[in-house]
């Protein structure tokens, strides 16, 4: 049998507050795409800081589970009596976490965390996909026992902790922080691990399979095509008029990222279309956090939510390393080719489209929400400023907006965003380039990062 790797994940900490914070008051619902380490980081903070704990895979309970939420909810006894057999596991007071793992296939059980949390015995923990999606939570009472967080793909962080570079990151940081370029050879060999992350993303079976094969990609490939072939699975099993919709934008994806301005056009997937119609496609990749979303913004400022239009949006895969095998077919992947030339810097085609989509899934997993910028110049009779990404500060004091360009290339042109701090000074804190040249500040101010430094902003 083939080892596991078990990885080191940030949530480790935001569980540990949780239990300390709530003293079981508080059930945890964590929601997550497939496959992206929920179930394994959850297990091992239950063997780290439980004295027992009891794992329910609601995609696998016995009949006896599944009777027992049934019948023994209101005879709470006999309800962990009989669990604690099914499972062979004793329970604590006070020092025994149960898990709920894929809760989304039992709703039940979620509704149920009202009365478990009110008896106070145990810790809960829900995990799972899909989780708020409609035809999963109809017809039950969403507990207000319930704290939620997300949880995502190994951020950037945790994929250098895994290859065991963590010794950069200080480094890295600093650097950022005083604004000044790496040392020549640091600075390669993070841009190496940077396009490792891109290729092969952080999905941790993904991740595994890349170790475990000394860093070849035949056998990560494999297992990231595995895993789009689950998500597409969970799309034929929507039970709604819009599952064609929604598979037809998965699909699609790759070509709407590859053109030039990266946006959905809906009108290429359905004539006589808008979003309205496709309010609810959007909602479902998004909801089960296969893809992140990038909606226009029409004024540039601090409440960028205000003023989100959801006339244009982009549509990002959520994992990157799934995009790539999204994007290229089995057969040209055979012989690592496109691996081999995104890693050497030689892939022209497509490579803007995973530069962007990476950043766009570490601005994501820093806790950020996806917004973009275009402006109409009737004199030019196109969009003259174009910018990737704009961020905020949050400040209620002093509210500054950080407009964000991505370039794959080490030539480049930036008109666009010069145009947009011209246009918008007042309200800038910071403009920067992400490329793959080491660190620079312009005469004009902008500050051209490394894309590794993307999760530093």
């Amino acid at each position: 049998m083939e080892p596991e790797i078990i990885f080191k994940r940030k949530i480790t900490e935001k569980l540990l507050v949780w239990k300390n914070e709530s003293k079981g008051e508080k059930a945890l619902l964590i929601e997550g795409a497939r496959r992206i380490g929920k179930s394994t980081a959850v297990e091992e903070f239950a063997k780290a800081h439980y004295r027992s704990y009891i794992l329910i895979d609601f995609n696998k309970a016995s009949s006896i589970v599944f009777d027992n939420f049934r019948d023994n909810l209101e005879k709470l006894d006999t309800f962990f009596m009989v669990l604690s057999a099914a499972y062979g596991k004793t329970l604590y007071p006070r020092e025994s976490l149960i898990i709920f793992d894929e809760v989304q296939a039992y709703p039940k059980a979620r509704e149920a965390i009202k009365y478990l949390v009110a008896d106070g015995r145990y810790d809960y923990i829900e995990t799972g996909s899909l989780i708020s999606i409609k035809q999963n939570v109809r017809g039950i009472t969403i507990p207000s026992e319930e704290r939620k967080i997300k949880m995502y793909p190994m951020d950037f962080e945790e994929f250098v902790w895994a290859l065991g570079e963590e010794q950069l990151l200080p480094y890295i940081r600093d650097c950022f922080e005083k604004r000044i370029p790496l040392e020549r050879g640091l600075h390669e060999r993070a841009m190496m691990l940077f396009k490792q992350y891109m290729l092969v993303g952080g999905m941790p079976k993904a991740l595994s399979k890349f170790l475990l094969a000394r860093k070849q990609f035949a056998d990560c490939d494999a297992e990231k095509r595995d895993i789009l072939v689950n998500y597409r699975d969970d799309i034929m099993k929507i039970d709604a008029q819009y599952k064609a919709k929604v598979l037809s934008l998965f699909d699609q994806i790759p070509s709407f990222l590859s053109m030039h301005e990266k946006r959905v056009r809906l009108r290429s997937v359905e004539s006589d279309t808008n979003y309205p119609e496709y309010e609810e496609t959007f909602f479902w990749l998004a909801d089960s956090m296969v893809c992140n979303e990038c909606f226009a913004c029409s004024d540039p400022n601090v409440g960028l939510s205000l003023n989100e239009s959801r006339a244009a949006v982009k549509c990002y895969m959520g994992d990157t390393g799934l995009l790539v095998s999204h994007a290229f077919d089995e057969n040209e992947l055979i012989a690592e080719e496109v691996y081999a030339s995104i890693l050497s810097g030689r892939l022209s085609v497509n490579e803007g489209m995973l530069y962007e989509n990476v950043i766009a899934q570490m601005f994501v997993a820093s806790g950020h929400k996806l917004y973009f910028y275009t402006h109409y110049s009737e004199e030019k009779k196109r969009n003259d400023i174009e910018i990737d990404f704009l961020l905020s500060n949050g400040s209620k004091t002093k509210p500054k907006i950080f407009p964000i360009e991505v370039k794959s290339s080490k030539n480049y042109a930036n008109a666009s965003l010069t145009r947009f701090v011209d246009k918008f000074k007042a309200r800038i804190g910071g403009a920067f380039i992400l490329h793959p040249k080491n660190l620079f500040v312009r005469p004009d101010g902008i500050v051209a990062l490394p894309c590794y430094m993307a999760y530093l902003l």
